[in-house]
């Protein structure tokens, strides 16, 4: 695992990668976005705006998921993965929303997590993007790059790349740095091609040091 001296080097190149990173899931208020978050679960951001666009178009507040039977809900939202589960969380968690929080989302984690559907990531991503809150939420991308880099351990385990990104990452610029690893992952650092060959992190990157000399390999060329 590289220092952390290296791995704020490292962010900070992601950073002038990608100055303009944000929260790709459209959405107009913490309610849409915590559903939109939910919905993302194994999904990617653009097949769920597609699905959002005529959702929030129908749905406005809790009692408006809670006024149809699930399978019309399972309907709305059957281009989703795992779309019958996720329907009856956004039910669950509407229902929660009307009787413990007077029909708004809550502040807090502990609040978020106690929503069905709700884990540490969405709760990350809603405290962040709808409040403010500095937090850093890990999804697969967020994982993956900080893996390949180094930055974390292949055995760490979601909470644990979150606790070392936080004490690696200033406060202030955890909510940025989140999106900017999810940029890095989802349009430079992919999962199946990476764009090794073109990375400003090459030479201090152990996945793509790996890459590169398994190319050699496997052309037999030498290092």
């Amino acid at each position: 695992m590289i220092s952390k001296t290296k791995a704020l080097e490292m962010v900070d190149t992601i950073d002038t990668m990608f100055p303009d990173a944000e929260c790709e899931l459209k959405h107009k208020n913490p309610f849409e976005l915590t559903i939109a978050v939910l919905l993302s679960a194994q999904c990617t951001d653009n097949t769920v705006n597609k699905v959002t666009h005529d959702l929030f178009q129908k749905y406005h507040t809790p009692e408006d998921y809670l006024s149809v039977e699930l399978p019309e809900l399972e309907n709305d939202i059957r281009s989703i993965g795992l779309y019958r589960n996720k329907a009856k969380n956004i039910q669950k968690l509407s229902r929660s929303l009307l009787d413990q929080f007077n029909g708004e989302v809550p502040h807090t984690h502990k609040e978020l997590e106690s929503l069905a559907g709700v884990g540490r990531k969405t709760a990350n991503v809603v405290m962040s993007v709808a409040f403010g809150e500095p937090a850093l939420a890990v999804d697969t991308h967020v994982e993956r790059v900080s893996k390949r880099l180094g930055i974390c351990r292949w055995k760490d385990n979601v909470n644990e790349v979150e606790r070392r990104l936080t004490s690696i990452i200033p406060r202030e610029r955890w909510t940025k740095s989140h999106h900017q690893l999810i940029f890095f992952g989802r349009y430079h650092c992919l999962a199946r091609k990476p764009k090794c060959d073109v990375c400003p992190l090459f030479d201090d990157c152990r996945e793509g040091q790996k890459r590169y000399r398994a190319s050699l390999r496997a052309s037999g060329g030498s290092e």
